[in-house]
């Protein structure tokens, strides 16, 4: 029988960590991946070699990775060096890889045969993006890596050049999908910049797969401070051009475990399921007892084989005709 296609759009370690827990259902996996990062290595490397962001393509590669887990181990290995860059093994690869190749998707193509990875990873987008915030006050915020630090409102957000060509993988991938994912992840700087290329948005819009957005637990300073999950939704909707959210997996609940001081010394809350808004908005909402769990480091965390289980289970009851190969 014909596998189902689940399709992941986002960035950071969301999209990773939720990437990895997938990995181990039945499914075909294609990840659309931001490219619009300029911190640290991956900003170094963009600069100087004019190359989209690497890291989090290098991220959701090593989490999508069947290799050798020492090989896993080389390509997330981080130089502690300053006169190496402490640059990650993975994002020279990828830089080195596409100085050979003369393109960055072609070197994330091969570089997933090296690593045989269980799925497809696709930038966004083949160029290099600068993303910038419009706040509220009017302020025009330029660099994503910038914008968190204003601790202001943020209006909404746009790509630099204007007009930008996504991949024409990534369109395609959400068309052939039966499920779409956003997020996890930070919300105007992870998941909105794929969405803000025009042939992705209208992709969303058109694709008959079904359309889940997984929201945060926590908000996150100098994004999404006092953020809803409805606001979170109407945030995407509001860059897409119309709505076409039909599920959201939240947490309802807080855990009764003691969670880190870094979290209210940061002015970061759990994120409030406001069903009734969210429910008024035509979405159903997904949740568990067992969605959110904290680590060792006192870190609020969705439980990863939890959340694939929904994910996995949201795809099989909505997909009701599963086509027989000839």
């Amino acid at each position: 029988m014909r596998r189902l296609n689940i399709c992941l759009i986002g960035g950071g370690t969301g999209l990773s960590v939720l990437a990895r827990g997938l990995k181990a259902y039945p499914v075909d996996i294609t990840a659309i991946v931001t490219v619009a990062d300029d911190g640290g290595s991956t900003g170094k490397i963009r600069n100087e070699m004019k190359i989209p962001a690497p890291g989090d393509i290098r991220n959701v590669l090593a989490a999508l990775s069947d290799a050798e887990p020492l090989l896993e181990k080389l390509f997330q290995y981080r130089f502690d060096s300053d006169t190496l860059g402490r640059h990650p093994v993975g994002n020279l690869m990828l830089a080195a890889m596409t100085d050979i190749t003369n393109d960055f998707g072609h070197a994330v193509r091969e570089l997933s045969k090296i690593l045989n990875v269980k799925g497809t990873v696709i930038p966004s987008t083949n160029t290099s993006p600068v993303l910038n915030a419009v706040m509220e006050d009017g302020e025009i915020v330029v660099g994503e890596s910038l914008i968190p630090m204003k601790h202001k409102k943020i209006d909404h957000v746009f790509l630099t050049p204007l007009n930008i060509e996504p991949m024409n993988e990534a369109v395609e991938a959400l068309y052939e999908a039966d499920l779409i994912v956003l997020g996890p992840g930070s919300l105007y700087t992870s998941i909105i910049p794929n969405v803000l290329l025009i042939e992705i948005a209208e992709a969303l819009i058109k694709s008959e797969a079904k359309k889940l957005y997984v929201s945060n637990i926590m908000t996150q300073p100098g994004e999404t401070t006092d953020y809803k999950v409805s606001d979170h939704i109407q945030a995407i909707h509001k860059h897409v051009g119309a709505p076409f959210i039909e599920f959201v997996i939240a947490n309802h609940k807080m855990p009764n475990e003691k969670i880190s001081s870094n979290y209210a010394e940061r002015n970061s809350s759990f994120v409030e399921c406001d069903v009734e808004a969210v429910e008024q908005m035509g979405i159903e909402i997904l949740t568990d007892d067992q969605l959110v769990h904290v680590n060792e480091d006192y870190a609020v965390r969705h439980d990863n084989s939890v959340l694939a289980d929904m994910i996995y289970e949201l795809v099989l009851s909505e997909v009701s005709t599963i086509q027989v190969d000839e």
